[in-house]
């Protein structure tokens, strides 16, 4: 395994852990101490081990050698009766995560961008922000796409008229039953079948902000 790889799960690792605690933060900033009480607002990665998430699809990621790797920790817990705005807490709740995950990719583009045009960086460091990037944008337009359990899921709920947040809701109930199921068939769609479309867009945010050519974004990746 090499410095590259070792560089790209640490800052897998880290976004993911960034992407939990800003659920936990968010839930505590509006009345529920459910995350606070139960140690999950730390960057301690023992206490976000997912073992299917964190271990087992990266793992599967990385030895089938699709070009990405993903996953995800332990959801942090929240209880929604306490949130102090009930109709759109949740939504709030379940943003605070992908929006975390793009506030940092365009922290690392500005970065990126202060660095390309500047020259005073190395290209191993652009590189490794490079990552940063492209992992946090993944990790933001995977969130929101409304599939339950994902964070979109939460949002739409709250954006949804009321019946059609009732049958919405039998969807959520249903791929909770089935979890790993559900987990492993969406998995394999988006492997399979939406990767292209997600890339597309997450290149064209990474573009946006690190202010490079699509070519020039793709060089630092070195793909």
């Amino acid at each position: 395994m090499g410095i590259e790889t070792i560089s790209i799960i640490i800052a897998l690792v880290l976004s993911i852990i960034l992407h939990e605690v800003a659920h936990g933060y968010a839930a505590n900033w509006l009345g529920d101490p459910t995350a606070r009480l139960a140690g999950r607002l730390t960057l301690n990665p023992i206490s976000h081990i997912d073992p299917l998430g964190s271990i087992v699809v990266p793992g599967l990621l990385f030895f089938s050698g699709v070009p990405f790797l993903f996953g995800w920790a332990k959801p942090v817990p929240y209880n929604p009766y306490n949130l102090k705005n009930q109709r759109w807490g949740e939504a709030i709740v379940a943003f605070a995560g992908p929006g975390t995950n793009l506030l940092l990719a365009l922290i690392f583009g500005i970065f990126i961008h202060f660095g390309a045009t500047t020259g005073i960086l190395s290209l191993a460091t652009l590189q490794l922000a490079s990552y940063i990037v492209f992992i946090n944008v993944l990790l933001a337009l995977f969130n929101l796409i409304p599939f339950p359990p994902l964070d979109g899921s939460k949002v739409l709920d709250a954006l949804l008229p009321y019946r059609a947040r009732i049958a919405y809701q039998k969807l959520a109930h249903f791929t909770a039953r089935h979890s790993l199921a559900v987990t492993l068939i969406f998995i394999f769609i988006i492997v399979n079948f939406l990767w292209k479309y997600i890339a597309a867009g997450v290149f064209v945010i990474a573009t946006l902000f690190t202010g490079l050519a699509p070519h020039e974004f793709l060089q630092l990746l070195n793909v």
